[in-house]
């Protein structure tokens, strides 16, 4: 009789083991089930499939917008007429920041920077000084972002 209620003890315990570990299981399947069935209604009722949804190839990061020279032109002439020691009404593409403006090689240093700020990378100090016009600026962009217009 003692082995029987040993072997009854042991069911129990072994039991209420399963049922403390199988059960939240069996809940959570049941909510993700539920979840699932709900969005998969929801996506027939707005005419969609789940295999319509999946198997169509999508970008998901994110890229920079396509630049043209004239995208490129009209955000140099942005930020050079931004800039306050630059007169605006004095700006052409063939102006010379040193002769024609009136700016000093620090001023130069700063546009640099501006534009390195709003296109995104760096412009080596080499390559910099070479950068004395609005024309030049836009070319050198062009050339590294291989953009042929």
């Amino acid at each position: 009789m003692a082995s029987l209620l040993r072997n009854a003890r042991s069911l129990t315990s072994v039991a209420s083991f399963v049922v403390k570990t199988t059960v939240p299981r069996l809940s959570a399947v049941a909510v993700i089930r539920h979840r699932h069935d709900t969005s998969h209604n929801c996506l027939q009722r707005s005419g969609l499939t789940q295999q319509s949804l999946f198997s169509v190839p999508r970008r998901l990061y994110g890229g920079k917008a396509p630049m043209t020279l004239d995208t490129i032109q009209q955000r140099v002439d942005l930020v050079l007429k931004l800039y306050d020691k630059i007169d605006p009404e004095k700006l052409t593409a063939d102006s010379h920041f040193i002769n024609d403006l009136g700016l000093d090689s620090l001023d130069t240093v700063e546009i640099v920077m501006a534009i390195e700020d709003e296109f995104g990378f760096e412009i080596p100090d080499a390559d910099a000084e070479r950068l004395q016009r609005p024309r030049d600026i836009v070319q050198y962009i062009a050339d590294k972002e291989d953009i042929v217009d």
